[in-house]
């Protein structure tokens, strides 16, 4: 991930002569002849002809800036921002030359792509983009249906596109078949795949970037080496080349054969190459990693994040080298911990640096460990470690530390937790990749544990999804070992422990012992009506068992749970809780009670699925002016429309789907009597809606309305019936097809 335009006055021979100095092992030339993935088309014409003739000249490689001028010429005007648009057609005009020009040099090359790519990278939509959800604790397909294989990998954004790296490895297909058992010996290496987005939800098939043919440095392959994994991308501002760097265990390649492998390609889904082998990293204490991930910082510098690989017991900062991204340069520790720690990965928040690490146990669930920057310098010093705030209750959603991914968004910028739910396979649960937001609660990050939720990658912005469930730890997965007080549950008496298998072939449930026992749950709700639901059996005579929920008010509702020998689905909807904390309590007496599968999720009250569409934003039409003089309005003003018939407001909006949509318009009017505008759908009125005084022009409301919508573009306008003309209007809602 590039940040500004740096290190971009080398020419190609420095690079090179800097690249053959490091560690003593001969590094792998730059263009010495065409890659087998490569033709004519690939390379400048005149550097080919010179290689066809047998003269010295390197080769000048323009396939990747090719592929990318191809990709962007795609991205139309009106979809962006007019002053982020200039700069970005200017690079892409460039760009589209240096490609097409037969004497271009590779630093020339690299210099375009460069610029085209940071344009790229800051163009600004016009529109504030869709809110798309994410659900965890499922298996998660690519945009073709197909699973997505990602294992141990990250997410890196390469101008104004996403591209999500990881490992497949041969198990995979056996869990997505049976995840009712571990397969914690099928961990042979398959390929490395790439997929991209836009948003950060629909992931698109790309390329398997190496596979098990890769060819390494002596011949070897990369299928034979015993581990591939842990791995992250950059970008070289000064070779134009795209670098992953992957833990490998291959004696073959040099020393023990623990090192850093290092893989080059011409653009983000280009088919890798060998580049490099890294034996060890200076200052580490261990040859090869412990775990890493690849940081980018603001700036686009590329660093290494990493454990000593035996022990763990201390965290690395290792910058990679600015010149090629070929060599990590000596490491600066900036933390320790006697029992060890993995999954080492860091995030930025707020101008401060966050290092993160999980328990060293395996790929087992934990709580997430934390160590932050004490000053702008990611290799200065950082406190001391403590737990991140929300992980605790159910061990980081099920998962350990992956990855993060910061989207900067036009209102907010939202760290995600990329969380790692391998563990032998996961059978602690279905799904490899958990994601999480975090943010700054007071001092500190916080980590907000949500089984579904819902993202816009251009604003930035999140929200809890409809879907979500509340419940923590709900299917009893966290602990991965029996254990008699369950991680998120406060035992209230008798025998508590936790059995396998559980409902549906999972791997533990609560299970209540005979006579009087329980378990409860502290946790926060939003006001609405709720389902309460869980999986639950009994043996023996019993009485009085139940889940229920009390909420902030004090009230109870109870779901009963009768007698039954096998796993029986039960629920009680319907439920009204107020805002607030609510305890959920699990309780029996008499016989045995095992219980899985836990839910609460909120079925009405909450805001509709949908889009935002501000009334000062590019493609809203105000007939009157946006102002900013009554607080509480969103965004950066709002509509004030001229007094007058005929002075309305438009809003532009697309539709997944066509159908009954439902709306809400939010809208402050400070007068003393109501105010009536036509609704106008795609040029139809659909309806006469009244904007009712509010009382003050500072105290604003939601309208909610119904309307017809066409799959795609549509447009909603508000028409007003009088000379008196609109209320303010701050902001329209597309909601969920109703």
């Amino acid at each position: 991930m590039i940040g500004t335009l740096r290190r971009t006055g080398l020419v190609a021979a420095a690079w090179l002569v800097m690249s053959a100095a490091a560690a003593g092992v001969t590094p792998a030339a730059a263009e010495p002849a065409p890659d087998p993935h490569s033709s004519a088309a690939d390379y400048t014409a005149g550097s080919w002809a010179a290689h066809a003739a047998g003269k010295a000249d390197g080769l000048v490689m323009v396939r990747g800036l090719k592929k990318l001028v191809a990709d962007y010429k795609t991205r139309a005007a009106d979809k962006y921002t007019g002053a982020s648009w200039a700069p970005f057609a200017e690079a892409l005009a460039k760009a589209d030359g240096v490609a097409a020009d037969a004497a271009a040099t590779a630093p020339e090359v690299a210099a375009a792509k460069t610029a085209l790519v940071t344009a790229a990278g800051n163009l600004v939509a016009a529109e504030e983009g869709t809110f798309q959800t994410i659900t965890n604790d499922v298996f998660w397909n690519d945009t073709s249906g197909n699973p997505i294989y990602s294992q141990g990998g990250g997410v890196f954004k390469f101008g104004d596109t996403y591209y999500w790296y990881g490992v497949h490895y041969s198990g995979a297909e056996l869990y997505r078949a049976d995840p009712t058992r571990k397969y914690d010996g099928d961990v042979s290496f398959v390929s490395i795949p790439v997929y991209s987005s836009k948003d950060l939800v629909n992931w698109k098939f790309e390329n398997r970037v190496a596979t098990r043919a890769t060819s390494l440095a002596g011949g070897a392959t990369l299928g034979q080496a015993g581990w591939v994994g842990r791995l992250g991308v950059s970008y070289n501002e000064n070779t134009g080349k795209y670098v992953l760097v992957t833990q490998v265990y291959l004696p073959s390649l040099g020393g023990d054969g623990n090192g850093v492998l290092f893989l080059q390609g011409d653009s983000p889904t280009d088919t890798f190459d060998y580049a490099y082998y890294q034996n060890q990293v200076v200052n580490s204490p261990t040859t090869g990693t412990g775990d890493q991930t690849v940081f980018t910082d603001d700036d686009g510098k590329d660093y290494l994040i990493f454990s000593n690989r035996s022990g763990r017991s201390r965290a690395f900062v290792a910058k990679l080298r600015e010149s090629d991204s070929l060599r990590i340069e000596p490491a600066v520790q900036i933390g320790s911990n006697s029992s060890g720690r993995e999954g080492n990965a860091m995030f930025k928040l707020d101008g401060k640096y966050y290092h993160a690490a999980s328990d060293l146990h395996g790929w087992n669930t934990s709580v997430t460990h934390v160590i932050e920057s004490t000053s702008g310098n990611i290799q200065g010093a950082y406190t001391g470690e403590y737990t991140l705030a929300g992980t605790e209750m159910d061990y980081s959603h099920v998962t350990q530390t992956g990855f993060f991914v910061t989207v900067k968004g036009t209102k907010q910028n939202t760290v995600i937790f990329a969380g790692d739910r391998w563990a032998d396979f996961a059978w602690n649960g279905i799904g490899y990749n958990q994601w999480m937001p975090v943010t700054r609660t007071g001092a500190r990050p916080q980590f907000h544990s949500v089984s579904q939720w819902q993202f816009n990658a251009t604003t930035g912005e999140w929200r809890v999804g409809q879907n979500n469930n509340y419940i923590l730890n709900p299917d009893f997965q966290a602990d991965r070992v029996t254990v008699s007080t369950l991680t998120g549950w406060t035992n209230t008496g008798g025998s508590v422990t936790n059995i396998s298998p559980g409902a549906n072939g999972s791997r533990f449930a609560l299970q209540l012992g005979s006579g009087s026992a329980g378990v409860r749950q502290q946790i926060t709700v939003p006001a609405g009506t709720y389902t309460l639901s869980a999986y639950a059996k009994t043996a023996g005579s019993v009485s009085g068992a139940q889940v229920s929920v009390t909420d902030a008010s004090g009230a109870t509702r109870t779901l009963d749970i009768p007698s039954s020998s096998g796993w029986t689905r039960r629920e009680l909807a319907g439920i009204p809780l107020a805002s607030g904390p609510a305890t959920v309590t699990v309780r029996t007496s008499g016989g045995t009670l095992t219980v899985d599968g836990l839910g609460l999720v909120r079925t009405s009250g909450g805001t509709p699925p949908g889009l935002r569409h501000e009334a000062e934003a590019a493609l809203a039409v105000c007939q009157g002016t946006i102002d900013a003089n009554w607080a509480g309005f969103s965004g950066s003003g709002f509509c004030n429309a001229d007094n007058a018939t005929g002075a309305y407001a438009q809003f532009t909006v697309n539709a997944s789907a066509a159908g009954p949509t439902a709306l809400g318009i939010r809208f402050a009017n400070g007068g003393s009597t109501a105010r009536t505008a036509n609704l106008v759908v795609n040029g139809s009125t659909v309806a006469t809606l009244s904007f009712e005084s509010t009382g003050a022009w500072s105290t604003w409301v939601t309208k909610p309305a119904n309307v017809p919508l066409n799959a795609g573009t549509n447009t909603i306008r508000l028409d007003p019936t009088t000379t008196a003309g609109l209320p303010n209007l701050d902001y329209l809602d597309l909601g969920a097809a109703v």
